[in-house]
């Protein structure tokens, strides 16, 4: 699909339409989780703005490629259209492992901050956290076989893992919780 014109006025009414056609409320969960990707995606676009690695950076680009695939799957629901695989999966879970190894085992829960740039991921974290909430909400309507919700867990699981890795790697000391 191929946007021309931005403004259409079809929406003024409270309606939009999935990527299969298909006229919903804007209310839809399908458009509360789309919602919550589309927000994660420009989470981690402003991270990437404040991020100092080359590395660090392209992963986050591909890792937004693959939200803009995860959402348009979405928005084809029940078409039998996979646009994010297992592998998408496997990668994260290799890269949490990677990074995971370098830091100290967790006694507490840290405090979200840091430096501007784990700030940020740690908001996408939560935003990420959002969608998953968003796309729990939704399974009920979905007739085929996804790994959206698997994708999103270990998604925010690497952004949680990749703010502690950035932080260690910078010197910084994590805030604990102080119970």
């Amino acid at each position: 699909m191929r946007i021309s014109k931005v403004t259409t006025k079809s929406g003024d009414k409270g309606n939009t339409s999935l990527g299969n056609g298909e006229r919903v409320s804007k209310s839809h969960l399908l458009i509360n989780l789309l919602g919550d990707i589309d927000e994660l995606n420009s989470q981690l676009g402003s991270a990437i703005s404040s991020c100092k690695s080359e590395l660090i950076s392209s992963e986050l680009q591909s890792i937004q490629q693959d939200l803009f695939n995860l959402g348009g799957e979405i928005s084809i629901i029940n078409s039998g259209t996979i646009l994010i695989n297992n592998d998408k999966v496997e990668f994260l879970e290799e890269r949490i492992d990677e990074l995971n190894q370098t830091l100290k085992p967790l006694k507490e829960f840290i405090m979200p901050g840091g430096d501007e740039f784990c700030s940020r991921v740690h908001l996408a974290r939560a935003v990420c956290r959002r969608a998953e909430r968003s796309c729990v909400a939704i399974l009920d309507l979905v007739k085929e076989k996804n790994i959206w919700l698997p994708y999103l867990n270990r998604l925010s699981d690497y952004l949680f893992v990749l703010a502690r890795y950035v932080s260690s790697q910078r010197g910084s000391e994590e805030i604990l919780w102080k119970r």
